[in-house]
């Protein structure tokens, strides 16, 4: 048992411990176990911190394409809806006094139809179903039942107000479903 002082044996003399040369390699080995565990944690804290940075760097490009993305869209689209504007535009100058009724709606149909040109270009088409035409929940929308001659139940009786679909690589989304009457 140690003394007050610190010493252990009777003589009050710390005793000599001595290391064999086993536990001086077992030492060393383990010295040099910790040193090598330390380079890998080292080495994978830096693939750590490149790894995050790399991230970092792809949600930032990402997000910068995104952005680039969406502006070239609208861009595209905006650009054929101005020449409509424009269209628009000679329609109001002209001179109510001189301009007939037929020659007005011509005017009309002619922009309508340079607008569905310009949604046409951006992948957008007409849901126009005709009468007799089987109803297709999700393209049409069912306002109410009206009895028809001639179209079976569950079939389109009359088409109130056209859809809109969004057709782009293959894969169909619909804007708007047609309004219809549906045969009951």
């Amino acid at each position: 048992m140690p003394n007050d002082e610190g010493r252990d044996d009777e003589t009050g003399h710390t005793p000599e411990y001595r290391i064999d040369s086993d536990e001086i390699q077992q030492i060393v080995d383990l010295e040099n176990k910790v040193d090598e565990l330390e380079a890998q944690v080292a080495e994978a804290n830096g693939r750590a911190v490149r790894a995050l940075a790399d991230f970092q760097n792809y949600q930032r490009r990402s997000i910068q394409n995104e952005i680039a993305a969406k502006q070239d869209g609208v861009s595209s689209v905006v650009r054929g809806v101005v020449n409509v504007l424009d269209h628009f535009e000679l329609a109001l100058q002209l001179d109510p006094a001189k301009t007939t009724t037929e020659q007005f709606v011509g005017g009309v149909r002619v922009i309508r139809e340079e607008l569905l040109k310009v949604l046409a270009q951006q992948g957008v088409s007409m849901i126009n179903p005709v009468e007799g035409e089987v109803f297709q929940p999700g393209r049409h929308e069912a306002i109410m039942q009206m009895p028809k001659d001639g179209v079976e139940s569950g079939h389109v009786a009359q088409t109130l107000q056209p859809g809109y679909v969004l057709s782009i690589a293959g894969s169909d989304r619909v804007l708007r479903p047609a309004k219809v009457a549906v045969a009951p």
